[in-house]
């Protein structure tokens, strides 16, 4: 039993990862002077968001994979990606 349940946690964890919102098509869609809300709209919540004195910086993934953007008064002033290349 705990044997299946093992495989099932790993399928879920699988099909999870597939369902990313971390890709090279919603990285194209973000624009400079977009809204922290039309940002979420497509990428979801960030994994981590740090706030400056001046502006905040967020992040969608992880380390090998992932989407940076710098806000200021909410709206997108920078971007970058990590890990994202076409194949």
């Amino acid at each position: 039993m705990k044997k299946y349940m093992a495989i099932a946690a790993a399928a879920a964890t699988l099909t999870l990862a597939g369902c990313s919102k971390v890709n090279l098509e919603n990285y194209e869609k973000i624009k400079i002077g977009m809204d922290k809300t039309e940002v979420e709209a497509i990428l979801g919540s960030a994994d981590k968001c740090e706030e400056k004195t001046l502006h905040t910086n967020c992040i969608w993934g992880n380390k090998d994979k992932n989407i940076e953007i710098t806000l200021v008064s909410d709206k997108v002033s920078l971007y970058s990606k990590t890990g994202l290349d076409a194949k």
